[in-house]
């Protein structure tokens, strides 16, 4: 089997992982993860006798390697990673120097902790006549972003945005919003360690999200959601889909007539 299988474990609870990337777990024989990130309880259910290698503390040369060696000795090899590994998963750098090793990367795909965080606030992302996008990225640090992608650029759309990898930066994301345009009271929702024991939500606005922030203590593993979907009193006003309208026809469903 010439293959290594990349899985999304999912935001955090063990439970929310797919049925695929639990059997892959359940018969691998050896499993790198990310030990900062994804919950150890997973592999729990590995098979007796496997191997269970945290990766944290090693560079990407290494964990090939080891990913490598372990292929060609006939071993059946899992890499997990954290929420869904399309989405800042660096799996393209682990995969590039997997092809010039000869060796095929299957992924399967897990819950990304954006969608998680919004089950956490209870929130529809994309609302009928509200807005109809969603944006996933991130503030600029330490690791640039393109030039066409700078966050105020994006903010100009003032559709729903989420927020990967910027707990540091609210300072840098509250004002790149602001310069866009967007209204001090535009609610912000904040999930740290969505669906973790420890997970703990923060109610905010764009105007006082640095500073709730700060007074919560969140500063690393935090899904930042930002946009007027986000408002806790979204429930009290009329925003409806078309698709359930009576009036709405489609192939499974004949429109009623209004008298």
């Amino acid at each position: 089997m010439n293959k290594i299988y990349i899985v999304g474990a999912g935001p955090g609870a063990e439970d929310l992982i797919t049925v695929r990337g639990l059997k892959l777990i359940q018969t691998a024989d050896l499993i790198l993860f990310a030990d900062s990130l994804v919950n150890e309880n997973l592999f729990k259910e590995a098979k007796d006798g496997a191997e269970v290698l945290k990766t944290a503390g090693m560079h990407l040369e290494e964990m090939v390697d080891i990913m490598v060696k372990a292929v060609r000795e006939g071993k059946k090899v899992v890499r997990a990673h954290t929420g869904d590994p399309a989405v800042y998963g660096a799996i393209m750098e682990q995969m590039a120097l997997l092809k010039e090793e000869g060796i095929d990367v299957e992924i399967v795909p897990g819950v990304s902790s954006v969608f998680a965080s919004a089950a956490a606030v209870g929130a529809e992302l994309t609302i009928p006549d509200l807005t109809q996008t969603l944006i996933l990225t991130r503030a600029e640090g330490r690791t640039p972003v393109p030039e066409r992608e700078k966050l105020k650029s994006l903010a100009e759309h003032h559709c729903t945005i989420a927020f990967f990898l910027s707990a540091t930066l609210t300072k840098k994301v509250v004002r790149e919003l602001i310069d866009a345009g967007w209204e001090k009271e535009t609610p912000v929702a904040v999930v740290y360690k969505a669906t973790w024991p420890d997970e703990k939500i923060v109610r905010s606005t764009l105007e006082h999200l640095d500073e709730d922030m700060r007074v919560n203590g969140i500063r690393k593993q935090a899904m930042i959601l930002a946009g007027w979907a986000l408002d806790p009193l979204i429930h009290e006003k009329d925003y409806r889909s078309k698709l359930y309208d009576k009036t709405f026809t489609h192939g499974y469903r004949k429109g009623v007539s209004e008298s």
